[in-house]
């Protein structure tokens, strides 16, 4: 595995995540809410920090940006077309770019449906996939700004990924998604032993992230809204809880 990955918790339930090149120790951070945290984190793995990637313009994922940038000199990646809402962008990228990280590449995907502008990025050397906002563990993002076709299409990109890629998100909803999807899909196994996991996990303080996306595809029902039958439970659901 040439990348690896730490996650860094912010504000409530924020994840941003520094990644670390093996061959070459360049540093890279996804989605610093916050620079304080993030600083402490990146000066306990050498103090060094060479790129930011930014997957879409909400203030929980980029308001630290510019902090470590002048203090690192990192360089901000970001969608070319939302740029115009992000920190000023050093590498703009559009889908099916890839992003140099090492000895590593990072390829861009377009996944709007949160926000219009989101971007994911997938490092195939190391099986990483992050994914901001457009995907959680046991859910999706909320449709600000895309449609809910937007927000499909997108989850089957990630979809055709290796399953043993680990989803690396933006928060940590798993326990209060769990409950919406047991309600859409109760006799689901692998949904129910991923419950139960995460309830311990939070138990114990600890986060339900990374997770595979094996995991998500068996469990998510999101990802497996191509089921007639879940299809019809997560529509059923929709009525109920709007």
């Amino acid at each position: 595995m040439t990348v690896s990955v730490t996650a860094i918790p912010m504000l409530a339930d924020n994840y941003s995540w520094l990644l670390k090149d093996s061959g070459t120790g360049k540093l890279g951070i996804v989605d610093p809410a916050e620079a304080a945290p993030a600083i402490a984190a990146i000066e306990a793995a050498g103090g060094r920090l060479d790129v930011i990637f930014l997957t879409h313009h909400h203030g929980d994922h980029i308001d630290g940006a510019p902090e470590l940038k002048t203090k690192y000199g990192a360089k901000i990646v970001g969608n070319a077309g939302d740029a115009h809402r992000l920190p000023k962008l050093d590498i703009a990228v559009q889908e099916g770019d890839y992003v140099p990280f090492g000895a590593a590449n990072a390829r861009v995907i377009a996944t709007p449906g949160h926000t219009i502008g989101h971007i994911a990025y997938y490092f195939g050397d190391g099986g990483l996939l992050f994914c901001g906002d457009t995907m959680f563990s046991l859910g999706c993002g909320k449709l600000f700004e895309g449609t809910a076709e937007d927000m499909y299409e997108s989850l089957q990109k990630f979809a055709e990924l290796p399953k043993e890629t680990l989803v690396c998100a933006g928060h940590e909803y798993t326990q209060s998604n769990a409950k919406f999807a047991l309600f859409v899909d109760p006799q689901n196994a692998a949904l129910q032993a991923r419950a139960a996991q995460v309830a311990q996990l939070r138990g114990e303080g600890k986060a339900t992230l990374p997770v595979t996306l094996g995991v998500e595809m068996a469990s998510n029902p999101f990802l497996r809204a191509l089921d007639a039958a879940s299809l019809k439970r997560l529509r059923t659901a929709k009525d109920h809880f709007s």
